[in-house]
Parts: structure tokens; sequence; C-alpha cells
């Protein structure tokens, strides 16, 4: 039985929130006892991370060519059992050498199995009215750290960091893999029309070389920036005059912060083209360092909502614009392009801003702050419509 499209939303929403939860969220709780275990300093078990990612972005495009070809559902489902493998390896490794091993595994399954897996999977089954349901999924999945961190935490106090692997490995196959079998099938009809042709598009029929090398720089710096702060940003808070409490607090107030712009998307923005949406996210974060710059520590918390705004609003256009600037055609395997550099710097991300913060202190929000600008110089080279583009049609997305 074929679900609809709110049924549609919660279960891949919810498989979503598993997926995220269970790796990208997973070294911040884990990091520290998996070290001491294994005999490596935490900065290891990082590295280890940022091999996952740099393999996720490299299996992107490919990922995305077989949502193209045969729709998200087996891709998906496939994935879970990736995953699982990935953690149960994790949480059977001895050594440093066990532990790349296991993180390789889970960057297999990051690369054909996070948001831009989902969101080509909602392409090839509502092609260019797929607006909504991407909003939809990152909404209930923009609650994965507030779910993943406090779990993470729990089961490792109780069956420590191995037991908690293994767990999350056996959610992947008991919850993740039935909520995924649940969506629908993409028809034979769907795969003939949506599936780009082996190798790269022609010259005649490529996107506009402007419009992806945009894309792909606005990806790359805002992922950056979201990375360093999801990494750095108690420490920076600090540095910035913010007491540890304060710098918690300011924390917390991020992930509410997402789901409530994502909820402006979805209400009041989506009248609006996306690209005025990610202009309007990409000015977020400069504004908030703005802020901050002037008014100090009180400011803090402005700040902290401002980052999460933009930042909640850019995750739904990076399913978004790719969709109205070029259309449903071979959507899945051009994201994966487009996300490639942003999957490689955001690997690079934690310890590159983490120099800069050793060196300049609170100076080094002048990076991301300067990352944004550049972004959203970026979007205003894009037309405000996508009449110019051979997406065209979808500039009605979401009316």
């Amino acid at each position: 039985m074929a679900l609809g499209r709110s049924a549609t939303v919660a279960a891949l929403g919810t498989a979503q929130t598993l997926a995220w939860a269970s790796s990208y969220y997973l070294p911040a709780m884990l990091a520290t006892p998996m070290a001491r275990d294994l005999g490596v300093s935490p900065p290891t078990v990082f590295a280890a991370f940022s091999v996952a990612l740099v393999v996720s972005a490299l299996l992107g495009p490919r990922a995305g060519r077989a949502i193209d070809a045969w729709g998200g559902r087996p891709v998906l489902m496939l994935t879970n059992i990736v995953f699982a493998l990935g953690l149960a390896a994790l949480g059977l490794a001895r050594d440093a050498g066990g532990l790349f091993a296991a993180w390789v595994v889970i960057g297999i399954a990051m690369g054909s199995g996070l948001y831009e897996a989902a969101f080509a999977a909602l392409v090839r089954l509502y092609g260019k009215d797929a607006r909504n349901t991407i909003t939809g999924i990152t909404l209930v999945a923009g609650f994965a750290s507030t779910v993943g961190w406090p779990l993470s935490s729990l089961l490792e106090a109780q069956f420590g960091w191995r037991g908690a692997c293994f767990a999350w490995a056996a959610l992947h196959l008991l919850l993740g893999l039935p909520l995924n079998a649940l969506l629908p099938r993409a028809s034979p009809a769907q795969a003939a029309g949506q599936a780009m042709p082996a190798g790269p598009p022609a010259p005649d029929t490529a996107a506009p070389r402007h419009a992806t090398l945009v894309l792909s720089f606005v990806f790359a710096a805002t992922w950056f920036t979201s990375t360093a702060m999801a990494a750095h940003l108690p420490r920076l808070l600090q540095a910035a005059g913010v007491s540890l409490a304060g710098a918690v607090l300011v924390g917390a107030l991020i992930g509410p912060a997402q789901v409530g712009a994502r909820l402006l998307e979805f209400g009041l923005l989506r009248r609006l083209h996306p690209i005025v949406s990610a202009r309007l996210a990409a000015a977020l974060h400069p504004i908030g360092v703005a802020v901050l710059a002037i008014a100090g520590a009180p400011a803090a918390a402005v700040f902290g909502v401002l980052h999460g705004a933009g930042n909640g609003i850019l995750t739904i256009a990076k399913g978004t614009l790719p969709l109205v600037i070029f259309g449903p055609q071979g959507y899945g395997q051009r994201q994966g392009l487009l996300m490639l550099p942003a999957r490689v710097l955001q690997a690079a991300s934690p310890w590159l801003f983490g120099l800069a913060l050793d060196h300049w202190g609170r100076g080094a929000l002048w990076i991301s702050a300067s990352a944004g600008v550049l972004a959203l110089l970026a979007l205003l080279t894009l037309p405000g419509s996508a009449a110019a583009s051979p997406g065209a049609a979808g500039r009605r997305l979401g009316t």
C-alpha cells in the first residue's frame, strides 16, 4: 500500500533522524570513551570521522545516479544495512586500524543515506512538486541532535560506547530499514523520465556552468560554517566572554532556531522563490557575528538564534535550489556533484577553524562571517526567478 505524502514525510523524516543521530552526531558523545579504550587520542577519532565525510563526498554522485535510476526506496534500505555493518564494526574495533575501517563503511552509508539521498528520493517521487516534502523531512530530522546526543550518552553510560554502537546498529535494522521499506516505489515511467544518461551530461543539456559553480561554492561555504560552529561553538563563545553555562544555553537555542526557521520556510517563505530564502539565510550568520562584535557577550543568544535560523533554511535550500534551477531530471546525480566540494570542505572544517580559533580567538568569527557574505554575493548573481534556467517549470514550486 502506497503511503500518502504526509506519511512518506513522517517515515523518511524519522529514518533520517536515525541516520544523522547514529553517524554525524555520534562522535560528539562517544569520541572520548572510544579514544580512551582504543588507546588513541580524541583527535584521531575525529580524523577517522573526517575520512568518513570524504568517503561520503566521493560516493554522493554515484548514489544520486542510483536513485535517479531506481528510486530512493532500494538505495535507502541498502543504506540501513551498511550503517548497521559499519556501526557493528565500530563496536568491535580493537585498534586505530579497526577504527578507521569502520568509519570508512559508515562513510559509505552516509554518502547514500543522508539528506542529499533523501532529497533525491523525494524528487524521484514528486518531481518539481517536491519542495514541501523536502521541507517536511528537514523539520522532522531537525531534532536528530536533540534525540541523538542524549540517547548516545545514555547508552554509553548503561552499556559502554561499544554497546551504544551495537544499539544504533540494531535500530537501523529494526526501525530504519522498515521505515524506508514503507516508501513508495518509483514507477518505471518516472525512472525513464528522470534518470540521467550514463556518463557526463551532453553540452546542450548540461546545467548552466555559472549556476553550477555558484551553488557548489555557496553550499561549500555554508557547510564549512555550519560544521565549524557545531564543533567549536562553546569554546568560541567563551573566547567572546560568554560563561560556560551561557555557551551551553546558546548551543541549546540553535536546534529550536533551525526548526523555527524551517517552519517559517514551510509557511510564509514557500510563497517566494527559493533563491530569496537562500539569500536571507546566507545573511543571517554574518549579521549575528556583527551583533556579537558590537554588543559583546550579552548578545550571544541573538547570535545563536540567527546562526541557527540561517542554517535551518540553508539545509532546505540545498535541496530546493538545484530542483528549481535545473529541474528534476537527473537531480540525484547533480545533487551529489554539487555537494562534493561541500562534503570535502566539511571534513576539514573542524581542524581549519580550530587552528583559526587557537590563533585569533573570537576573531576567527570573521572567517565564517566572510564566508557567509561571499555566499550571499554569489547568490545575488543568480536570477530571482527560474525563468532563465532549464528548470523554469519549477519556479511555481510550493504554490
